[in-house]
């Protein structure tokens, strides 16, 4: 792999810190080294002394006074290497990644704590994206991926899904236009030639769509076809509703050409701003000095949380949570999709959620729901998405709108689902006196 190919002029400009770097220095030194050169502030002078946090099965975690200065302090880049070596071994243990066996090689694994997978997601879409670049992503798509990369002049190639994800054949069809043998050639040669591969393969928001294992095994040999770069968004990789998990990306990468960013939002805490990269080093290296220059670090007190209680858990503490809280959503999932078969059937049509938050739902009559989810569900106290939101074209008609089944109560799930169904009558009989006023009309 020459990852040179995939990096931007700004990332290649950047140059370490030498203050972050000597962050890193004073946290590897021995207790007997004295050092003038450090500016951090004195945690002395820190209110905060420490901190016991009640779990939910009765036991609790303590933050003492010597751990809580750490938590209060300038970290390292990277991460806290406690935690760091903690998360290797779950992404080893859950997808073992070959290249993580390749020591010494610029595709050698690596991982970085980012504060949240989204900012793990902004930095490698900057590191990576020039303005005029052709990038490849799944349609629809999240949102918030959206928000990122519309504003750095990119050309955004949609790629077609379905129920099983991202559809090989599509991707196949928009890259027969360039021949593979043009991957190769200088970026000044070929500018508009697509290097980067998007997708969310497990409960992709907002379909709720898992990509199949011969889907995964295919989009990956065209990536090497076509020497693709792949974004592996997963925050749902432990939201799967069916056992054993489908193996990621990461799984299948022997070339070094996946960056898999996971979440710890869903299954600890959205507020802790916890997520981690995992991909070629010398990738992520790029990653930590754009770090460096814009948070420093994700928070310190949010990654002592994190190690305490996975020490405490150990790895099949953390695997036995997270199997409740798939099955706690599997379940919410079967009460939206009840109400769907009870309030919906005839009106709309939908695949079952193989993974995630959320049910995609295409309005039948309607050829787009914008104005009927922006402004007159409000009049029947109900709140969706319309699909135009997931799209590329943000302007282009969509016949879809998005539940979410994470927070509301089966009774809620229930009433709104009857309002939905309500709404979507009363646009089809406006319809149907439009139509037929017009034709009144042309009598």
């Amino acid at each position: 792999m020459n990852y040179s190919r995939f990096l931007n002029a700004v990332s290649l400009a950047r140059r370490p810190s030498p203050i972050r770097e000597l962050t890193e220095i004073l946290q590897r030194s021995p207790p007997t080294m004295i050092s003038l050169a450090s500016g951090m502030p004195n945690t002395e002078m820190f209110p905060f002394q420490e901190a016991t946090f009640k779990l939910m099965d009765g036991t609790s975690l303590t933050v003492d006074k010597t751990l809580m200065k750490k938590a209060l302090q300038y970290s390292a880049t990277q991460g806290l290497p406690d935690l760091i070596d903690w998360l290797k071994k779950l992404q080893i243990a859950e997808h073992n990644p070959p290249t993580y066996n390749c020591h010494g090689e610029d595709k050698e694994m690596d991982l970085l704590v980012t504060a949240g997978s989204q900012d793990g997601l902004c930095k490698t879409f900057e590191m990576l994206i020039n303005p005029g670049d052709s990038i490849l992503m799944e349609s629809p798509t999240y949102p918030g991926t959206l928000s990122v990369v519309k504003p750095l002049g990119c050309n955004i190639l949609d790629v077609d899904s379905d129920g099983d994800g991202m559809k090989p054949s599509h991707l196949r069809e928009i890259l027969s236009r360039w021949n593979p043998s043009d991957v190769s050639k200088p970026r000044e040669e070929v500018p508009d030639i697509p290097r980067i591969l998007y997708l969310i393969p497990n409960g992709g928001n907002p379909t709720g769509a898992g990509l199949t294992i011969e889907r995964r095994k295919e989009i990956y040999e065209i990536a090497r076809k076509y020497n693709l770069l792949i974004i592996e968004d997963d925050p749902y990789y432990y939201l799967q509703f069916s056992k054993p998990r489908l193996p990621s990306l990461l799984s299948l990468d022997e070339d070094g050409r996946v960056i898999r960013c996971d979440s710890f939002s869903k299954v600890l805490s959205a507020g802790l701003r916890l997520g981690f990269i995992t991909g070629p080093k010398t990738l992520l290296e790029r990653v930590k000095l754009h770090m460096q220059a814009s948070i420093m670090h994700t928070s310190s007190l949010s990654q002592i949380l994190a190690i305490k209680l996975l020490d405490q858990w150990g790895l099949d503490g953390f695997r036995n949570h997270v199997d409740e809280v798939s099955q706690f959503y599997l379940e919410r999932r079967n009460i939206l999709l009840a109400a769907a078969e009870k309030w919906l059937t005839g009106l709309a049509e939908w695949n079952n959620p193989k993974a995630g938050m959320f049910l995609w739902m295409k309005v039948l009559g309607i050829d787009d729901t914008y104005k009927m989810i922006k402004e007159r569900a409000m009049e029947k106290e109900v709140l969706l998405v319309p699909g135009r939101d997931f799209f590329s074209d943000s302007t282009k008609k969509s016949s879809y709108v998005r539940a979410a089944f994470s927070l509301s109560t089966p009774e809620q799930m229930d009433e709104g689902i009857r309002r939905l169904a309500d709404l979507i009558k009363d646009e089809l009989q406006a319809k149907k006196d439009t139509v037929d006023g017009e034709i009144s009309g042309n009598k």
